[in-house]
């Protein structure tokens, strides 16, 4: 049977492809010779707007049968989507126009661009630079730029959905001087088809990644270079320039707070204060890719990415998992089978990238250091001055009291299920400086935020930034979260005793257990350094009472500050030494002092529990009742000790104990309370390096030696008792012991 074939008009109204038959019956003698007609009009046209368009392409053809002319139209035309790609210069149009044929960011790291803007500690092939400053590059384009006719200006993008209004679509126009703090470009050299060009950006411009085009227009029409991510911006804080909010003046601190990659976090009691040190690694490859990534996985508009009060503010949040799937989850139980346990964290950079790696799925697990050693990183990689803080005998206020309050049944026993409130042996958290345009002046410099969840901001679990300046005056009505931020400070201890009408009266204040050793690395050493100062006015001064009142008085219980009883005994508890070792009774020393001219008689309830770091109550390993005498002006030394069999079983990481000491004077009605925390010391551990590595001392006197150990510390044999973080490679750990001994290769 022959094939049966189609009229072209019938086939259309069938299928996409004429070539395809169905075998519907043959066509009539008119059908043909109007498909045809048809078809020849059709194919004369294509044809005749391809020679226009481009001769060399299809010339004119007039011995071709009119179906082989449709036939060879058609495949021209697939053949010009689908093999031939618009290519500058592969038509007399295209010629015509002004065409970028390369773009150079002069990007490498050892270039003017990358050490001029501090970015060239990166580990990272990428453009990166910092805002409010200007940089180079190279454009290549199809013959010599023109001023007098010719205009070219830069188009940056970021975020989703790009709009000039928002910040997020940057126009960079061409002008002949820069005036600085604004987007501009001006041609420095040129050299034939080769222009060097300098562009300054913004001050304020958004930080993070930024695709880089560059459109031309000339008299013949206008180009589009191609967009190429491996020349995509990433724009940072810039410290170093005075018109940014992140502006820091000393040099010094600028390489501490924002180039420094390895630090000191302070942990223990504040009696026995530990240290460990953090690897940051902010520059270290895939970190800053990571960064973004976090602000990117917050799902904030980057429209908001250009102020640094922002984006703390997200980093706070995102550092942390309960919200928004973030970086760290947080456990305390002490099992830690399900991830790895938050003591055994010793750096940031493993974290970032395998939270990273997993797209966003949150790292198992951590505790305070960990939230805030990750958090520093992040503050750092992104330009902004950071620094991680502990503060020892740190207050979690629950209630907005601006107290941290005890409560007592009527035999002045802790009422667990009411105390909600909570003094950790210490806490570690952020600062961050910045400017603080949105407070009244004064409020700029250090700003507090934290990413441990304890309590939400708005909803969402985050802290900060507070001033630090309003935390030390007590200005609570400012933002952010300057009322939780002080009570960790500066809050006083209030009990609180429960009456037999089910009411609760304020029997004692202590005002003096919150907020000791505020603590962070030294600039340019290893030292600690105090900075409690900052925080609060020293205890006890006219100045941290007037502070503490104005901040109470805004909180949940006002009242608590119209108690005034006189006192005449009081009670202290102290340590000797480095305090108690693990496996071996805990001694400790009870003052008690009686400044009246009149003997006193009292009863002292004594209570040790074994407490999580956090303050939180595990278990009451001993309690015990003294009945005591007090001769007028005496001062007492009483004996405390609590044997090992009574503690041994009980334990929990960071092996923290809190003696509580509760009393009342028959005389007076006085009462007494004061909470004691301590910790058992672990034996000390000494390692001894094994071999050589070529370096010495400057001085020439003698080897410089380490060795990584199995364990994931290092020592070197200059006797300074110092360990060095663990690290992935040679080089770096030799880089962090020259810059401990200034030693050189």
């Amino acid at each position: 049977m022959p094939l049966s074939t189609q009229s072209l008009r019938d086939r259309s109204a069938v299928g996409r492809f004429p070539m395809v038959t169905f075998g519907f019956g043959e066509d009539t003698e008119e059908e043909k010779e109007a498909s045809e007609e048809d078809n020849s009009e059709q194919g004369n046209a294509g044809q005749t707007w391809l020679r226009k368009i481009c001769p060399c392409c299809c010339p004119q053809r007039d011995d071709v049968d009119i179906t082989d002319t449709l036939i060879t139209v058609t495949d021209d035309l697939d053949k010009e989507t689908d093999d031939k790609k618009p290519d500058a210069g592969d038509c007399e149009l295209d010629e015509l126009l002004l065409n970028v044929k390369s773009i150079d960011l002069m990007k490498g790291k050892s270039g003017e661009n990358r050490t001029q803007h501090h970015t060239d500690l990166y580990q990272s092939d990428a453009f990166i630079i910092r805002r409010g400053q200007n940089f180079h590059m190279w454009i290549t384009l199809s013959r010599p730029f023109d001023p007098s006719t010719d205009k070219l200006h830069l188009d940056l993008k970021t975020g989703p959905l790009p709009t000039v209004s928002k910040g997020t679509h940057v126009i960079v126009p061409l002008v002949e001087e820069l005036e600085g703090n604004r987007w501009e470009a001006s041609i420095v050299s040129q050299d034939d088809k080769r222009m060097k060009l300098s562009v300054n950006s913004l001050s304020t411009a958004l930080i993070g990644r930024y695709q880089i085009i560059v459109e031309t227009h000339c008299a013949n029409g206008q180009a589009v270079s191609t967009h190429d991510p491996a020349n995509d911006i990433l724009m940072l804080f810039n410290p170093w320039c005075e018109d940014d909010t992140v502006f820091m003046d000393a040099e010094d601190e600028r390489q501490e707070y924002v180039l420094n990659d390895i630090g000191k976090i302070y942990y223990g009691t504040m009696d026995q204060i530990g240290v460990r040190t953090w690897d940051y690694g902010q520059f270290q490859d895939g970190i800053l890719a990571a960064c973004i990534f976090v602000l990117e996985k917050s799902g904030t508009p980057p429209s908001g990415w250009g102020d640094p009060i922002n984006v703390v503010r997200v980093v706070s949040a995102m550092i942390n998992s309960p919200d928004d799937l973030g970086v760290v989850e947080g456990d305390w139980s002490g099992n830690y089978s399900a991830g790895t346990s938050p003591t055994v964290w010793s750096g940031s950079v493993e974290i970032l990238k395998e939270y990273h790696k997993n797209n966003g799925n949150p790292v198992k697990y951590g505790q305070c250091w960990v939230f805030a050693g990750v958090f520093t990183t992040v503050l750092r990689c992104l330009g902004i001055p950071g620094r991680t803080v502990t503060n020892f005998s740190s207050a979690h206020d629950t209630d907005v009291s601006l107290t941290t309050d005890v409560y007592l049944d009527e035999s002045l026993e802790p009422m667990e299920l009411l105390n909600a409130d909570s003094i950790w042996n210490f806490h570690v958290w952020n600062d961050a400086w910045m400017a603080r345009p949105d407070l009244p002046a004064g409020n700029g410099g250090w700003q507090a935020v934290d990413a441990t969840p304890q309590e939400t901001s708005q909803g969402t679990f985050r802290c900060g930034p507070a001033s630090l300046t309003a935390i030390r005056n007590g200005q609570v009505f400012l933002k952010h979260d300057i009322p939780f931020v002080f009570a960790e400070v500066n809050s006083d201890k209030i009990y609180w005793q429960k009456n037999t009408d089910g009411t609760f009266s304020q029997i004692y204040s202590e005002k003096k257990v919150v907020g000791h050793f505020i603590s962070t690395k030294a600039v340019g050493t290893d030292e600690r350094m105090d900075i409690t100062h900052l925080y609060k006015h020293p205890e006890g001064t006219e100045m941290e009472r007037i502070a503490v009142e104005t901040a109470c008085s805004y909180g949940s219980k006002a009242e608590a500050y119209t108690y005034t009883k006189s006192q005449d005994v009081s009670v202290e508890v102290t340590m000797d030494g480095e305090g108690p070792k693990m496996g071996e009774d805990a001694e400790l020393k009870i003052i008690l002092r009686n400044s009246s001219s009149e003997e006193r008689k009292l009863i002292l309830h004594s209570q040790v529990a074994v407490m999580y770091y956090t303050g939180v109550h595990k278990a009451t390993v001993k309690k015990d009742t003294t009945d005591l005498d007090l001769m007028p002006n005496e001062e007492k030394h009483l004996e405390w000790t609590m044997e090992y069999k009574d503690y041994k079983d009980q334990l929990v990481d960071q092996a923290a104990l809190m003696l509580t000491l509760t009393g009342r004077v028959k005389e007076t009605q006085q009462v007494l309370a004061t909470q004691f925390n301590f910790r058992l010391r672990t034996p000390d551990l000494i390692l001894k390096p094994i071999g050589k590595s070529g370096g010495r001392r400057e001085d020439g006197s003698g080897d410089f030696l380490y060795k990584p150990t199995n364990t994931g510390v290092e020592s070197c044999d200059i006797p300074c008792g110092r360990t060095g973080p663990p690290y992935r490679s040679k080089d770096s750990l030799r880089r962090y012991w020259q810059s401990c001994h200034r030693v050189t290769d």
